[in-house]
């Protein structure tokens, strides 16, 4: 198999984060530097700055209650990583990011192959939110949300138009949104797009994977069944 893909069923990292650093030259096989695109065979050593990493044959998935003030990384470099709530006995790694102030659902897992799946936007994988704004959402405030906004994709530099997304009215000051795009700070860039700024933001589902009543700073393992509705894609 290619490395990128070998890499990611060590559970160390997604196919694209194996590619960058394989294009770093952390990656050897065989004591041998390796290159985009380098096969691997069962019973190669494959090492990652040193390290060898093998095949996980059996892999877990957990789902975490981010709390606000947390950055999405295990590392605490750039302020308090999520990686204290992961007992040290699990090699969990997190899918996609919450920022540091917003809260909720994040999924955790050793599979690589997952990770890269649920990472891909093409994917059309659902994200849905609880949103509190500092003032009273109105109709066409949550029309303009659903229907479209224009926010500039920083990955890119590009103005893009948010997908169409589903909206619904919670409260005076509160509503739901579900997303199939992972742009950076969507959410509230979309929200300052009509002059409202978001008090509170918390994610409550996955695709099939929900939030219930899991207490904040917790993690519980997914089950099987769940598992297998979230690699369908299915909400």
């Amino acid at each position: 198999m290619r490395i990128n893909k070998y890499i990611s069923g060590t559970g160390y990292c997604s196919r694209r984060e194996a590619d960058r650093i394989v294009e770093a030259g952390r990656v050897t096989v065989d004591g041998a530097p390796a290159v985009t695109g380098t096969m691997v065979s069962l019973g190669q050593c494959v090492r990652i700055d040193g390290n060898e990493v093998h095949l996980i044959e059996e892999h877990s998935v957990y789902a975490l209650n981010k709390p606000i003030g947390y950055i999405s990384s295990l590392s605490d470099r750039q302020g308090k990583g999520i990686g204290c709530f992961i007992p040290q006995r699990l090699r969990l790694y997190p899918v996609g990011r919450l920022d540091k102030d917003s809260e909720g659902l994040m999924l955790l897992t050793d599979d690589g192959e997952l990770m890269n799946s649920l990472l891909k936007a093409s994917e059309g994988h659902e994200k849905e939110y609880i949103v509190k704004v500092d003032r009273p959402v109105t109709s066409d405030f949550l029309t303009g949300m659903e229907n479209g906004v224009p926010i500039t994709n920083k990955a890119t530099g590009r103005k893009v138009i948010t997908a169409r997304c589903m909206v619904k009215y919670i409260a005076e000051n509160t509503f739901s949104i579900t997303l199939i795009q992972g742009l950076n700070r969507q959410i509230r860039r979309m929200c300052g797009y009509f002059g409202y700024k978001v008090i509170r933001l918390q994610r409550i589902r996955i695709n099939n994977i929900t939030l219930g009543n899991l207490k904040i700073g917790s993690i519980r393992k997914l089950t099987d069944m769940e598992i297998s509705g979230l690699k369908q894609n299915r909400p």
